[in-house]
């Protein structure tokens, strides 16, 4: 039986404090009012002991592919008819210590006071957002909480696969550049200025090619510091500039026109989109909701105005796809899906089947896209080692001439 800390007040206004053996906090406070005490605050006792042990800088947020196989393993246990409460518990029980099994335990208490399981996820909005909440909330209402879980799950699981794609694909190409800097920051700083000395006496003109080198080596050099230092202010006014909701948004639209990534972020966008709403109308949320939900999931600010004008538009009585017609953010094929969706009745299958071929298109993309970048990549490293030792062999030649 968990055991739990308590600060309470006796009948004498007195306060006292100590602990006490409760199958829950509900518990507790039913047991110390029993007692004569009047409950301040209770705290799980071990919960509060891990906090203690555990260093703060190794507390992490659950990760996406592990809220994904909760959702899964949730679904499963409501699919085998078990209570809410047990199955929370179930799985709090089987999950390691962490910050996971931390939420499980807050969410199978707010479930033992009477709340329903979404309004227990909403007091954990750093875990679960509110598209997740909402289609919980849905689910609940339909009964079909299991259905939309399993949904839920499916959809989570993509997401992580379609993250796991895209760091891997990245990895490679931010490696090469990070080493390939980081070979020529070396060479630029310690050996071009050792082979420099062997000209310094020489009074033989020097090639342009190795004076530049010279000159950005004595910059790297002496001026390092300067270099921080402007690097250190650019990041600071970029941060600064980004409180502001204005300069975002530019940004954003900026990102959107930048050519082979601007491509690739649409296509993300567009299956957060699609995949989202198409879940969400699933779910049984209504479609001015459902978008308003949408637009705060999508991450691009340029989408998410327009999304909240095209949700005005609703309001008023017009269509999805006229709205979305308008602007040059939502392609004619996704359009015409929505459409054809709105007439047969059959939207949220349309979105849905959307989300998927924005999703396969981003794959191959991004496949397309390193296939191209390694190579490229390769050649720009030997093209700028090339550089250097060219820079210096032209004036080892042209001494040699001089000798000669």
């Amino acid at each position: 039986m968990p055991i739990f800390r308590y600060s309470a007040y006796k009948k004498s206004g007195a306060e006292a404090v100590g602990t006490i053996e409760a199958d829950s906090i509900r518990d507790a406070k039913s047991r110390l009012k029993q007692d004569g005490l009047l409950a301040k605050e209770i705290t799980q006792a071990n919960e509060a002991a891990a906090g203690k042990s555990s260093f703060t800088f190794l507390k992490r947020s659950p990760k996406l592919p592990e809220i994904a196989l909760m959702t899964r393993r949730l679904a499963t246990l409501l699919g085998a008819a078990v209570p809410v409460y047990e199955a929370i518990e179930t799985l709090q029980e089987q999950e390691p210590p962490g910050e996971l099994r931390n939420v499980l335990g807050r969410l199978k208490e707010q479930i033992s006071e009477g709340n329903s399981l979404a309004k227990a996820m909403s007091a954990e909005p750093k875990i679960f957002n509110e598209s997740y909440i909402s289609m919980v909330s849905a689910g609940e209402a339909s009964g079909a909480l299991e259905v939309v879980l399993e949904r839920l799950a499916s959809f989570l699981e993509d997401q992580s696969a379609t993250r796991n794609k895209i760091s891997t694909a990245l990895a490679y190409p931010v490696l090469m550049v990070i080493v390939g800097t980081g070979v020529m920051l070396f060479l630029l700083a310690f050996v071009v200025p050792r082979i420099v000395t062997v000209f310094a006496n020489s009074k033989a003109a020097l090639p342009f090619i190795t004076v530049a080198l010279i000159k950005i080596s004595a910059a790297i050099r002496k001026g390092w510091w300067a270099i921080l230092a402007i690097v250190a202010i650019a990041v600071f006014i970029y941060r600064k500039l980004m409180k502001g909701e204005k300069f975002r948004r530019k940004r954003d639209n900026i990102l959107l026109l930048v050519p082979v990534l601007g491509m690739l972020r649409k296509q993300l966008v567009l299956s957060r989109f699609s995949k989202v709403l198409g879940l969400l109308l699933n779910s049984g949320v209504p479609v001015i909701k459902a978008l308003e939900i949408t637009s705060e999931v999508v991450v691009n600010r340029e989408y998410r105005a327009f999304l909240t004008e095209v949700r005005e538009e609703l309001i008023q009585g017009k269509s999805l796809s006229s709205s979305l017609k308008k602007s040059r953010l939502f392609p004619p094929m996704l359009v015409h899906m929505i459409a054809v969706g709105e007439r047969s009745g059959t939207l949220e299958t349309m979105l849905l089947k959307s989300g998927e071929a924005f999703e396969q298109e981003l794959d191959a993309s991004v496949s397309r896209m390193m296939t191209l970048l390694e190579p490229l990549l390769v050649l720009g490293m030997g093209l700028s080692v090339g550089l250097v030792v060219l820079a210096v062999l032209l004036p080892i030649f042209q001494l040699n001439e001089l000798v000669k």
